[in-house]
């Protein structure tokens, strides 16, 4: 989990159920993950949560690896 790995204590999500408002209250959950091999893991550069993109119960997640 490339997110956890650069930032382990940080609390974030991916997803919201349209049910109950989830992302109004920011009750969520972090389901999408960019998985990465441990050959590959020193050479990620920084992995971002865009939590402010709207127009699904998801939000994208960027991924910069050093190739």
């Amino acid at each position: 989990d490339s997110f956890r790995y650069l930032h382990p204590d940080e609390v974030a999500y991916t997803y919201w159920s349209y049910r109950f408002k989830a992302r109004e209250r920011n009750t969520g959950w972090r389901i999408d993950y960019f998985l990465v091999s441990s050959k590959l893991v020193d050479k990620i550069k920084s992995v971002k949560i865009f939590s402010d993109v709207l127009g699904s119960d998801h939000c994208p997640i960027g991924l910069d690896i050093d190739l």
